[in-house]
């Protein structure tokens, strides 16, 4: 089952007379992890916020889970789409513990739905001891744990993250990329890695997919 379609997707920016991306289309299978390489400026972050709809196509469809979500005459806005995202910063909310983090988007759940979701999450990325710390209090590694956990605590169709690695020392990153595959594999989550890392790729993606200017 194809989970998401991309089909002929052009986009440029408004102030920019060259395209971004020409003609662009990629198939992604349920549960596949894949990796999009590339140096910087080709256009790989902007296809990611294409697929979360943060930006919105010059022209082609985009369909997530057999639903459409942005062709000629649609367009689903990001909150509806289903989309996870990890970002290089993590992104993490300072004033907020770490369970407080995890459960920011689960505020649509009855509170004890809330509260096994959470339980969940820590127990899937190992952090159950450091609920109550907030993230000044956390390693470079465990941080990206709990970015990675937010993320999935929606349950969302498909996620996505840009060079989620780019932050930690050579020694962790290793670590930490046994320790996502691992995690993507038990939530048997789709996923879209944006790199310009080879070895980031060769060690979670299932299949690789190189972007040029």
């Amino acid at each position: 089952m194809k989970l998401l379609e991309m089909s002929d997707v052009s986009f440029h920016y408004s102030n920019g007379r060259q395209q971004v991306l020409r003609n662009f289309s990629l198939d992604l299978d349920k549960g596949e992890a894949v990796g999009v390489l590339g140096q910087s400026g080709c256009g790989k972050s902007t296809l990611l916020r294409l697929i979360a709809g943060l930006e919105a196509p010059a022209a082609g469809r985009i369909v997530i889970g057999g639903r459409t979500m942005v062709d000629e005459r649609a367009f689903v806005h990001p909150e509806a789409r289903g989309v996870g995202m990890v970002f290089q910063d993590y992104g993490l909310f300072p004033h907020m513990t770490v369970e407080k983090n995890i459960m920011f988007g689960l505020h649509r759940l009855a509170r004890k739905e809330r509260a096994a979701r959470l339980e969940e999450m820590l127990e899937l990325v190992q952090l159950q001891q450091y609920r109550k710390r907030y993230p000044h209090e956390l390693s470079g590694g465990q941080q990206q744990r709990v970015a990675f956990a937010r993320a999935l605590a929606p349950q969302p169709t498909l996620l996505l993250m840009d060079e989620p690695f780019s932050n930690l020392d050579t020694n962790l990153r290793g670590e930490i990329r046994a320790e996502l595959r691992e995690l993507l594999s038990k939530a048997a989550i789709t996923s879209i890695l944006v790199t310009h890392d080879q070895e980031d790729a060769d060690a979670i993606c299932d299949r690789i997919i190189y972007m040029a200017h």
